[in-house]
């Protein structure tokens, strides 16, 4: 590996940082709350800028020469940012990166032109990754999931949700939880709840034992143990209809979650009205919405979180509409969707390239997405995707000259640095 994730940083530094020479520092600064229409554009590029921290926040930002005429009466150590561009750390908002293994035999199936469903029903897809995880200790989790956290920091991800789902019983369900609330990565990590993300063997054929199972046993538990902050379902054909999923949501929200859903990646069948009825923050995928949902979206206070590297990855060639969503008024967010079938990508600078080669967002709205509004849809707007006095002083510096070669650079590797708290968590061109 070319680069180092270091271990979860100890207390704030005393000594002032001044990060200096940069062409561009990006604040995102703005409402704290998703961004929607013309927002999605005003992402605050500071030119000649500098930037000094202090006790691990941000205690001045602007004008390098104001900035830097602090820099010799409080001593502060010196980071080089010259040539490049310093951005707050970028946000993942959907991932299933807690997975044992890759699904290599799937990939191959898949290349060979059997389809999502097909996979599946030959025993491959999620019930693979099911049967990997129940026989994975907690341990063993951790460790996988630290790996996957070592490459998402890799491409600038410095907050990341995580999702369970590959349990599908209580107890596997728990331990894939209780690995997230373990890990050790200083990516900071947000943990959902997927208890209905496929039906599991012994249920084969009975969804609503299932679901009673799921509603009486692990949303409860998973409530009191206090593992996860949202629950997901997968609402859509093939997997849970509106009508297996409405009761379901409507126990999470009752034992505490937020809520978030799968909705519309194959097939139109009413989830996102679901989502928006029951006041999900997200509603992720969309590509199968028409313009009744996106309208809909626009007028909700759900966000639409759109994963076009599953699309690419599936071969599939209907992208979610996110020209539409964007200019009817919905607040818009993109997330990796990092998962061993059907998105094995840890990069949001990728997904950030084909939300604008393939769905005509610009760079703007693209880093809009991977910053301020995906911590929307994880309620972390306090903490992260901002970058304005005050704040923790979480950060990255990438090896460019604008903020559009983030985007432009297809599968470019342009991470330089990336800090939490004031602290060095990554560098590139270090080895482990």
């Amino acid at each position: 590996m070319r680069g180092e994730q270091r271990a979860a940083p100890p207390p704030s530094p005393t000594t002032p940082l001044l990060i200096r020479g940069a062409r561009q520092i990006v604040t995102m600064r703005g409402a704290l709350r998703a961004r929607r229409g013309a927002e999605m554009s005003q992402i605050g590029v500071l030119n000649a800028a500098a930037m000094l921290v202090e006790n691990g926040r941000i205690s001045q930002l602007g004008l390098a020469s104001r900035v830097e005429s602090l820099h010799a009466a409080r001593k502060a150590q010196e980071i080089d940012a010259s040539g490049c561009i310093v951005l707050p750390g970028l946000v993942d908002c959907h991932t299933h990166m807690l997975f044992p293994g890759p699904r290599l035999s799937d990939y191959v199936q898949r290349i060979a032109g059997s389809t999502y469903e097909e996979i599946a029903q030959a025993g491959g897809g999620i019930l693979s990754t099911m049967r990997a995880v129940r026989s994975s200790t907690v341990n063993s989790l951790q460790a996988a999931l630290d790996r996957s956290a070592r490459l998402m920091l890799r491409h600038g991800t410095m907050l990341a949700e995580v999702k369970s789902g590959y349990g599908m019983s209580l107890a596997a369900e728990l331990k894939m939880l209780r690995a997230v609330s373990r890990s050790k990565t200083p990516l900071r990590l947000v943990a959902t709840c997927l208890g209905a993300h496929a039906l599991p063997p012994e249920c084969e054929g009975n969804h609503e034992r299932f679901m009673s199972e799921v509603c009486r046993s692990l949303l409860p538990e998973a409530a009191r143990l206090r593992l996860a902050e949202f629950a997901d379902i997968y609402c859509d054909r093939g997997a849970f209809s509106v009508q297996h999923a409405a009761p379901y949501l409507e126990a999470a929200a009752q034992q505490g979650f937020g809520l978030r859903v799968h909705a519309s990646q194959f097939a139109n069948i009413g989830a996102v009205e679901l989502a928006v009825r029951m006041g999900a923050v997200s509603a992720d995928h969309l590509e199968a919405i028409e313009p009744k949902q996106v309208e809909l979206l626009a007028r909700s206070d759900t966000i639409a979180t759109l994963l076009p590297a599953s699309v690419l990855h599936l071969g599939l060639s209907r992208y979610a509409p996110a020209r539409a969503l964007i200019d009817g008024g919905a607040a818009v967010a993109l997330a990796t969707d990092f998962n061993p079938g059907s998105s094995p990508t840890p990069s949001l600078p990728l997904v950030m390239s084909l939300a604008c080669a393939q769905m005509r967002m610009t760079p703007a709205e693209a880093l809009t997405a991977v910053t301020v509004n995906a911590a929307a849809a994880l309620r972390r707007t306090a903490t992260a995707g901002v970058l304005e006095a005050g704040r923790a002083a979480d950060f990255t510096i990438f090896a460019a000259h604008d903020y559009r070669e983030i985007p432009y650079y297809l599968g470019g590797d342009l991470l330089k640095a990336a800090y939490r708290g004031g602290r060095e968590i990554y560098r590139q061109g270090e080895s482990r």
